[in-house]
């Protein structure tokens, strides 16, 4: 039995973290047991899963949204815990190979061998392009090094150190969002900027204020608080205000890790290793909210403003759709609620619910008494709404949207990643691979219920999406367990629409190459 595999020590730590032994014991048993894999019916595509909005829907929309946007229905909600680490996984790497012989110089052999040596040039050839060039050749110059002369002469080994460590920049010991990314005269901007820039243009109410949330890691609080604040005047013009607040990832939504035996994982100090549960974890962030029109975004899919017109028009449109979903979804409820329904009422509910939400009834429930289908309908629309931009698959990694069939043989739209499918099965990889749009780059949260109420969103998350991969520690190998991802299991089983947005609108910075896109240059 795991209890066997605990003792006093073990029931003390787990109690600090808030978490509780039957939590700590579950998470074991699903190590052994493994999780099931999602069964893929088809793909979403346009007109089958994925709505596409007209010139015309897009403005009409957009007016609906900004009369909620007006009252102070909405907010923005930013996860911006990430490390810039693997943003800069090509110089780190390239910083690595340096012959020890000669400190400043690339080694032949690192230059023939390297795969990623045209990358790494590329980021040499572009280096006055980033938004942070200025502040490294002034943090070099500081100490009388000349950046450009050390370019010339192919010694970039200073020029790293100066990136990446605390003798400079300190860049991939900060968080993503505070990187600079963007140029602008007289001020480059870090993420966490130009989301504020992005909030006021779709979130502000009559009376001028904006609230945004971000989600950070704890070590780096004060150094983003102190960002934010001491640049938060420039942006609080022209009767703009903002509501900030801030959040940090519970201790208690962590998972423990094991050994390959499926074991509790100890250090070499004998105590139980815990690992951040991904992000999924962030579902409890977003319920303490309390919030009402939530907009999610990750940190670093951003543009500058000359390219953020279609984003608010999208970003404003899908807010309006939202809303008028609701209205019609709270108006249904409150029938059925006060059994105000006939059978052509509850016939047109169930149409609704095909057409506009994707939920397809089960099997017989047309010969359900008249009690069981407004049942059924009111269990099926009192949920939590979201509304997910979508853009066409381009090759990028990651999930998308599709038709999930569930062991009653019902199906459901669903955000699938990869790993939630048997790519084992001809059938399910070739559905996978024939998916056509991406995942969600836009996520509007709808969690209120009819009565203006805020949903637990515990209730909605499907227990059996986690993912288990295989790490290491101390020299160790262990297998870590993720939570339901926020976007996929998280939110399994709340009622889902699909989009199709532009690509524009998707524009993330996993790697520093990225920033020498043109998107994320100035004109």
């Amino acid at each position: 039995m795991v209890e066997l595999l605990l003792n006093e020590r073990d029931f003390e730590q787990i109690k600090e973290r808030g978490m509780t032994v039957e939590q700590v014991i579950s998470q074991v048993e699903i190590f052994k047991r493994g999780f099931p894999c999602s069964k893929l019916k088809r793909p979403c595509t346009i007109g089958d899963g994925i709505t596409v909005l007209g010139e015309s829907d897009l403005e009409r929309l957009g007016e609906l949204y900004s009369q909620a946007a007006l009252s102070g229905r909405a907010m923005k909600l930013v996860p911006a815990s990430g490390a810039a680490s693997r943003m800069f996984k090509l110089l780190i790497s390239f910083n690595n190979r340096y012959d020890q012989t000669d400190e400043n110089r690339v080694s032949a052999e690192a230059e023939k061998d390297a795969p990623d040596y045209r990358a790494f040039l590329r980021f040499i050839k572009g280096i006055k392009k980033f938004a942070f060039y200025r502040a490294l050749r002034s943090a070099m110059s500081r100490d009388g090094l000349d950046i450009e002369g050390l370019i010339s002469q192919g010694r970039y080994k200073k020029i790293l150190e100066y990136i990446l460590t605390s003798r400079g920049l300190n860049l991939t010991n900060l968080p993503k969002g505070l990187i600079r990314f963007h140029d602008y005269p007289g001020h480059p901007r870090t993420p966490f900027e130009e989301h504020l820039v992005e909030a006021a243009a779709y979130t502000q109410d009559s009376k001028g204020v904006v609230r945004v949330h971000f989600t950070i890691s704890p070590e780096h609080e004060e150094a983003i608080k102190d960002h934010i604040y001491e640049n938060l005047g420039q942006y609080e013009r022209q009767g703009v205000r903002y509501e900030l607040s801030f959040s940090v990832q519970k201790p208690s939504t962590d998972t423990i890790a094991v050994d390959p035996d499926n074991r509790p994982f100890r250090g070499k100090d004998g105590t139980l290793v815990f690992r951040p549960g991904g992000h999924g974890a962030l579902l409890e962030n977003l319920n303490d909210l309390k919030g009402d029109i939530v907009f999610i975004k990750n940190i670093d899919n951003l543009v500058p403003d000359r390219l953020k017109r279609k984003t608010y028009i999208y970003k404003k449109a899908l807010g309006g759709y939202l809303v008028e979903l609701q209205r019609d979804i709270f108006e249904y409820l409150k029938r059925l609620i006060n059994r105000d329904v006939d059978e052509p009422f509850m016939n047109q509910v169930f149409e609704f619910m095909r057409s506009k939400l994707s939920i397809i009834p089960p099997e017989g429930m047309g010969q359900c008494s008249r009690s069981d289908k407004m049942e059924f309908l009111i269990t099926r629309l009192n949920r939590p709404l979201r509304i997910c931009g979508m853009v066409k698959n381009e090759g990028e990694p990651g999930g998308g949207p599709f038709w999930v069939e569930h062991g009653d043989k019902t199906l459901s739209l669903q955000i699938v990643e990869s790993s939630q499918v048997d790519m084992e099965s001809t059938g399910q990889s070739a559905i996978w691979k024939s998916s056509t749009h991406f995942n969600p780059v836009d996520l509007l949260c709808g969690v209120r219920d009819h009565s203006g109420m805020t949903f637990d969103l515990m209730h909605f998350s499907d227990p059996d999406t986690g993912f288990i991969s295989m790490k290491s520690k101390e020299g160790r190998e262990l297998k870590a367990l993720e939570l339901p991802g926020l976007w996929n299991g998280a939110m399994a089983n709340w009622n889902t629409v699909f989009v199709e947005v532009p690509i524009i609108t998707f524009n993330p910075v996993k790697t520093v190459l990225d920033l020498l896109r043109k998107e994320h240059q100035p004109e």
